[in-house]
């Protein structure tokens, strides 16, 4: 069993006397890894290394530079893209394809940030257009924050992690990471990865450890300019009370709705509604969740969606056709099935699925659901879908939008106004036509309103809000 430690400054600790935690695999309970766990003493020292190094370091670093290194860190890890998804498969319990899928997207991330390193740019102000501004030029450029703390969850260890990271450093900021727990693995080697392909030690600071002796003074400390944070909606408001003047940036729950018209292609719907659903247990903040079908294909969709999932492979996350694999401990997957139980108590019924063996949840679709029993009004984050039917278009709008959440939406129709028509009156921070809400690509903005969190990822997007705009303006002396 492999030993991983924190690394400051280049340096990994894993001096003998620190509190060990073991790394399981979720499927089978295989030991991966033992993590040597950070105390409040390394963070203090990694977030004072972070604020030294961009100080005297990253500031001076070239855009060009930082570009280079993005790329060769998405080289690297097309040479390494096997070894990552097998351990992603291992330590999170996601099947190895959708493990592959998830190293894809990280290249594709690096590749982005390394573009956007090169494309900073400012803007040119007419100081004329208010009076007296004759005879003076302005304009703004934008400037690095400084540190970024990147707290990030367990379901995409890598991808997420990056969703941070490569904009981070593509800024020219300085980074204290911690990540999750459960999955610290596959962030111990993207670290190394970094290191490999040419960024100097402590400009990324890797620290593991739990929430409250590492993540909580991390959010408090200020010399940290800029937490991004991706996890629970009650994590997420705490730090939103303990951040201060920060810059945050938060991604938090969901619970998805997706419409289907009664003019959609239903072979289509159904198909990506099963991924939708259930792609990696369920456990992904824009898993579908609630699926409104409009009444006159409800049955018809119903008994399609149904099939569908009966037949889909559940066992080994390693194995090529496993399509289910195990939630990430057996306490979640406990906890799901209970609320599958507290539903059925209350009149909800299960048409497929429903059982759990160990950390495995099988498939679950349920009907005749009540707004508020969990399975809806909560995160399920599980291999949990609700199917509801509807009359009007009225109708489906306002029980889409009865949530404390807006992340992203799906709506099948044929119909390009009602299709349109719907988009605006969502509240939601994203909105797919003709595509599942689970789908994210990494170039668009993607952040959620209402209690799905505060602010916007998408590597463009996540790069302005890791600056902060400069104003210079200068009187021309006329001669």
């Amino acid at each position: 069993m492999v030993k991983i430690g924190s690394i400051i400054n280049g340096r990994e600790r894993l001096d003998e006397g620190r509190e060990t935690l073991d790394v399981l695999n979720p499927y089978n309970q295989e030991k991966i890894a033992g993590v040597k766990l950070a105390t409040k003493s390394d963070l203090n020292e990694a977030i004072e290394n972070s604020y030294e190094k961009f100080h005297h370091d990253m500031k001076a670093m070239p855009a060009h530079e930082r570009a280079d290194i993005l790329r060769k860190t998405a080289d690297l890890l097309i040479e390494r893209s096997e070894e990552f998804a097998e351990v992603i498969s291992k330590e999170a319990g996601k099947p190895i394809k959708y493990s592959r899928g998830e190293v894809e997207r990280a290249m594709q991330v690096l590749r982005f940030a390394s573009e956007g390193a090169k494309h900073i740019t400012g803007e040119v102000i007419p100081m004329d257009a208010a009076i007296g501004g004759q005879h003076r030029m302005g304009f703004v450029k934008r400037e690095p924050l400084g540190v970024v703390g990147a707290i990030t969850p367990f379901n995409f260890p890598l991808n997420l992690s990056l969703h941070k990271l490569a904009p981070a450093i593509a800024a020219g900021n300085t980074v204290v990471f911690k990540p999750a727990e459960k999955t610290p693995v596959s962030a111990y080697m993207l670290v190394k990865l970094f290191e490999e392909a040419g960024l100097p030690a402590g400009f990324i600071n890797l620290v593991i450890g739990s929430g409250e002796e590492v993540g909580a003074p991390l959010v408090e400390h200020d010399k940290v300019h800029k937490i991004s944070f991706t996890g629970s909606l009650p994590v997420g408001k705490n730090i939103m009370e303990n951040a201060g003047f920060k810059k945050v940036t938060l991604e938090l729950g969901s619970n998805s709705p997706n419409i289907v018209f009664n003019d959609a292609d239903l072979e289509q719907a159904t198909t990506e509604l099963v991924k939708g659903a259930f792609a990696f247990s369920g456990q992904v903040c824009i898993s579908a969740q609630r699926i409104y079908v409009q009444n006159d294909v409800y049955d018809e969709f119903l008994s399609n969606y149904v099939q569908k999932t009966e037949v889909l492979q559940i066992g080994d996350p390693i194995k090529e056709d496993t399509d289910i694999g195990p939630m990430i401990n057996e306490d979640e997957a406990k906890r799901a099935k209970q609320w599958i139980d507290d539903a059925v108590q209350n009149g909800a019924e299960v048409k497929v699925g429903g059982e759990r063996e160990s950390t495995i949840l099988m498939p679950t679709i349920m009907t005749n659901v009540k707004k508020n029993m969990k399975i809806i009004a909560e995160e399920v984050f599980a291999p949990i879908v609700s199917v509801i039917p509807f009359h009007t278009e009225e109708e489906a709008v306002q029980r889409s939008n009865d949530s404390i959440y807006g992340l992203q939406a799906g709506v099948f129709t044929k119909d390009i106004n009602r299709a349109m028509r719907v988009a605006d009156r969502l509240e939601m921070g994203g909105v797919w036509i003709n595509e599942i809400s689970t789908y994210r690509q990494d170039n668009h903005p993607y952040g959620g309103v209402k209690q799905s969190g505060v602010g916007r990822e998408g590597v463009k997007y996540a790069i302005e809000d890791m600056t902060e705009m400069k104003f210079i303006g200068m009187k021309i002396d006329q001669g």
